[in-house]
């Protein structure tokens, strides 16, 4: 079995199944939060974008794309309005992801690398980005049901 070859298909499946959720959100959807404590719709996927821009650079040792200086994209009202630049800041998070993990060797999967104060195997660490993407893409599909909307398939396989 390639590891390398069946964790980009795993990150591709996760890519479709998140911009069918993007396709399913209007605009009107995007500031739409079930509790005043809650994320938005929006701040839950700029969440996943940006930590999935994270996890990758330490996953992959590519460097991370975002500015540190240009604070955080939950944040960004551009990011937050614009259904166009979402839509793209999102599912390029995920093209980096599935970029960084096809430069992989095979055999440095079960290398340590450095997380936050914690040191891992690279494919332990993409399992949990996996994880993460998971939970908080879970969470939105309350959020379209609470909108009226039918969310679409988890896209196991």
């Amino acid at each position: 079995m390639d590891r390398v070859a069946t964790l980009v298909a795993e990150w591709e499946r996760a890519k479709a199944g998140t911009k069918e959720y993007l396709e399913a959100a209007g605009a009107d959807q995007l500031s739409f939060r079930p509790a005043s404590e809650s994320r938005s719709f929006a701040e839950q996927f700029l969440h996943i974008a940006s930590t999935q821009y994270s996890f990758a650079a330490h996953a992959t040792g590519r460097a991370n794309p975002l500015d540190p200086s240009g604070g955080s994209p939950e944040k960004n009202e551009q990011l937050k309005s614009d259904l166009d630049a979402f839509r793209k800041f999102v599912l390029d998070s995920y093209d980096f992801m599935i970029d960084g993990v096809r430069t992989l060797d095979p055999t440095t999967l079960d290398e340590e690398v450095p997380f936050f104060k914690r040191r891992m195997p690279r494919s332990v660490l993409l399992a949990k980005a996996m994880e993460h993407h998971a939970h908080h893409r879970g969470q939105t599909a309350v959020y379209l049901r609470l909108s009226g909307i039918t969310p679409p398939s988890e896209r196991l396989f």
